[in-house]
């Protein structure tokens, strides 16, 4: 069973940059692309991006430029690094391999003055 722990949420000024993390285990992490979703306030989920198992990355227009997705296949953790962060980026931050319906607890972001 996969456990996924999101942290490196946080309050921060529009303009300004977090970097969250997912520690993922119960799993062969090389052997999943992962992707990373969000959920603002009274909005379903919404997909943010995705890093394949060769390291490659899709994303959403409405992060692509300020937000890079990486992974660290040693330590089993996938990173999403945001930058330029706005207000519309306020969400609580999930990650999930490909193709299982799993969500560990998220992380919250909010991005306010």
């Amino acid at each position: 069973q996969v456990d996924l722990v999101e942290s490196g949420g946080g309050l921060v000024q529009p303009g300004g940059s977090l970097r969250l993390s997912c520690v993922v285990s119960g799993i062969i992490f090389t052997n999943y692309h992962m992707q990373w979703f969000r959920q603002a306030p009274g909005k379903q989920r919404e997909w943010v991006g995705r890093i394949r198992i060769g390291g490659s990355t899709t994303y959403a227009d409405s992060v692509k430029g300020r937000f890079t997705i990486s992974r660290d296949n040693v330590e089993n953790i996938v990173y999403l690094q945001m930058n330029t962060l706005k207000p519309d980026d306020t969400a609580v931050y999930y990650c999930q391999p490909l193709g299982m319906n799993s969500w560990g607890q998220g992380t919250q972001v909010i991005v306010s003055s």
